[in-house]
């Protein structure tokens, strides 16, 4: 009987598309509560999906600096959080909440 290899589920490996990065950081947003680590890190999957190095590039802040604030455990400033979004080509949209 042959051994089966697991590895650690990445959800970077899976957001392909924008539309893909939207979808999910619209449902980890739905899911977040006021977890903004959670929200952190989610943007740092979608941006490793991207590609930090364009990610970068494009905001303008160090790839060292991006892997630390969307990591989960950094708390990255409202303005980081602005670029890297306007970087991976996401608009955000508001609603009124129902609840």
């Amino acid at each position: 009987m042959g051994t089966i290899k697991l590895r650690k589920w990445d959800s970077a490996e899976h957001l392909k598309t924008e539309e893909d990065m939207a979808l999910y950081l619209e449902t980890c947003l739905d899911e977040a509560g006021n977890d903004a680590a959670f929200i952190a890190k989610a943007l740092g999957n979608i941006a490793r999906a991207k590609g930090m190095t364009e990610l970068s590039r494009e905001t303008g802040l160090g790839r060292e600096s991006l892997y630390k604030a969307l990591s989960g455990q950094g708390n990255p400033s409202f303005a980081t959080i602005l670029k890297v979004i306007t970087a991976l080509g996401i608009k955000l949209h508001a609603e009124p909440s129902h609840g």
